[in-house]
């Protein structure tokens, strides 16, 4: 998955959710966060920051904040995409290329409901049929990858309807698409939400299978890569 029109700025506040004060070329401008998660971690004063100009010159922002380069102690910074609506994306590229899940001739489907849940993808692959929910990591700590950053009842929901996906025949996957490089271990973070992290270890039991992807990240660009332990 690539952007288009990527520019560096210095980051500076975020006064809500949606937005963020960001230097561009010496001027402060309004941005949009595509991330409404907490992401303290690695929204810090002064960290460089790369964000899409928009194309539409209507829009109440001219830029969205993708990706930030997280300062680490002793280390170098760590280029880390914080964009919550690229990972499908860059699921559903992987899934349709060369990938260790589906065959080439797999046929994929985006956002398809089974029950009470809407998934983001469905596959079809010969007699095969599958349900996959794909979840974005961005927090990581001494090369853990965790999630969630914030409680996620909805994150749990899902993991719940998997399961009964797979009562019902269905091969169901939770993909956990971590938006970075130098991780070596993928966990939920049960401090963050220990209900999540119960319902993840219950679902694997009861075969949903889970993985984790970590990417290929740049300033303009996301490609999934290789697979990382997960850890329940």
């Amino acid at each position: 998955m690539r952007y288009k029109n990527i520019v560096k700025g210095i980051f500076k506040s975020r006064p809500n959710r949606f937005i963020a004060k960001v230097e561009i070329n010496g001027k402060e401008e309004t941005v949009h966060v595509k991330n409404t998660g907490r992401c303290r971690e690695l929204l810090r004063e002064n960290v460089t920051v790369y964000l899409e100009k928009s194309s539409n010159p209507n829009r109440k922002t001219a830029f969205d904040l993708v990706a930030v380069e997280k300062v680490r102690e002793g280390k170098e910074n760590l280029l880390v995409n914080m964009d919550s609506q690229i990972p499908n994306a860059v699921a559903f590229e992987w899934l349709t290329g060369e990938n260790p899940l589906f065959s080439k001739n797999a046929k994929i489907k985006r956002e398809v409901t089974f029950g009470d849940s809407r998934f983001d993808l469905y596959v079809e692959d010969e007699e095969r049929k599958a349900f996959v929910e794909v979840k974005g990591v961005t927090l990581e700590h001494s090369g853990y990858a965790l999630f969630p950053d914030a409680p996620t009842e909805r994150g749990v929901k899902h993991i719940n309807e998997l399961v009964k996906a797979t009562e019902a025949g269905y091969e169901a996957y939770i993909l956990f698409v971590i938006q970075m490089k130098e991780v070596h271990t993928f966990s939920p973070n049960k401090e963050m939400h220990a209900d999540f992290a119960e319902a993840l270890k219950n679902a694997y039991n009861k075969g949903v299978k889970v993985i984790a992807m970590d990417c290929v990240v740049t300033p303009d660009e996301m490609i999934i890569d290789k697979k990382v332990r997960a850890c329940l």
